[in-house]
């Protein structure tokens, strides 16, 4: 029976909060199998079982939206600030609907990942909230202008709010935060060994052959797989349930694994600009090939730190949308610096709930 219970609040945004905060509680359940997990959010729940293997309640709650995207690229600024002043005008329900649920929850703690009204609701509740990123939502939409200054405003003062941040390495500056925790990398481990998931799926490329195409839960509308034609000899994995069929491409269509347990037997990972996506790929010391992306502040602080921290490449839309994906066949990029990031962000983010909890 579980003594204590801890309220995990994730923005509703793509699959990457949701995987960084399932990993924390992940190393949650390990450590203290005596604290309750309720996660709040609109990620799907498989997404967290893929992560989290023992019980937790699953609450399907909107804090906030990120941002309104039609794929892993495409951003519908005019949507976005929509649904975001939408749930502005409804803030004191949610507020009293969540603070009610945690009292009758008996909740002690909100760990939030990063949706700012976690803050408010964990005052109107009577406990504390801890919040962990690399970046905060006014980073991102103070880059958007003056259509976005109310929403900035709000969630400033709402993040100014928290008790503590967990900040997260490939990081922004996160000012809105009044105590900071500077924590190392959230990623999680592989499932498998290497040689039992090569013989499940009976991969026998060289690992500088093998790639794995990634692109977040959104993934992307138009990727040219007709370029894989160019590679006979080459291995290449996918998640997108819309990939073609190809001998070289395997499709992965089982939701208990995840594209973490691929990176291992991968040469190279070739994806989007993403926190949880680089992340894993540096706790695996995976090669990091990674697409730009224009109006997203945080793109260009994550593609700086993997030219620090990782083998990398970084590809322009146009290389990889038009061209024939000749940058596969160029050497990768050394990382610029020596000393490599801490890899134990989840479990002193748990360890953390865990002395509270004591």
């Amino acid at each position: 029976m579980a003594q204590f219970t801890i309220y995990i609040a994730v923005t509703s945004h793509g699959f990457g909060h949701a995987v960084r905060a399932a990993t924390v509680a992940e190393k949650l359940q390990q450590l203290r199998p005596d604290i309750a997990l309720h996660l709040v959010t609109v990620a799907p729940e498989w997404l967290l079982k893929s992560y989290i293997k023992g019980d937790f309640v699953y609450r399907p709650r909107v804090f906030d939206v990120g941002v309104i995207q039609t794929d892993s690229l495409t951003m519908d600024r005019q949507a976005t600030l929509s649904k975001m002043q939408n749930i502005m005008s409804q803030e004191k329900l949610i507020i009293a609907e969540e603070a009610q649920y945690i009292k009758d929850n008996n909740i002690g703690l909100i760990l939030a990942d990063i949706p700012a009204l976690a803050a408010p609701i964990a005052r109107a509740a009577g406990i504390p909230c801890w919040m962990m990123s690399n970046f905060g939502w006014d980073f991102i939409y103070r880059d958007w202008g003056a259509d976005f200054a109310e929403i900035v405003a709000w969630t400033e003062n709402y993040y100014g709010q928290s008790d503590r941040l967990f900040r997260l390495p490939l990081a922004e500056s996160m000012s809105a935060f009044l105590n900071h925790t500077e924590v190392g990398l959230t990623g999680s481990k592989p499932q498998f060994n290497s040689e039992q998931l090569r013989q499940q799926f009976n991969l026998s490329t060289p690992l500088t052959k093998t790639i794995l195409l990634t692109f977040g839960g959104l993934g992307l509308q138009s990727i040219p797989y007709e370029n894989l034609n160019h590679f006979p000899d080459w291995q290449f994995i996918t998640f997108d349930p819309n990939a073609p069929a190809l001998p070289n491409l395997l499709k992965i269509g089982d939701q208990t694994l995840r594209p973490l347990d691929f990176m291992p037997i991968c040469g190279r990972v070739v994806s989007k600009p993403g926190y949880s996506t680089f992340s894993e790929a540096l706790c695996c010391d995976t090669p990091i090939v990674s697409l730009t992306r224009e109006g997203f502040a945080e793109a260009p602080v994550l593609l700086n730190s993997i030219q620090d921290y990782s083998q990398h490449q970084i590809i322009s839309t146009d290389e990889f949308f038009t061209g024939n994906w000749d940058f596969l066949h160029q050497p990768l990029l050394a990382p610029r610096k020596s000393d490599p990031l801490s890899k134990d962000g989840a479990t002193a983010i748990a360890q953390e709930i865990s002395n509270y909890f004591s």
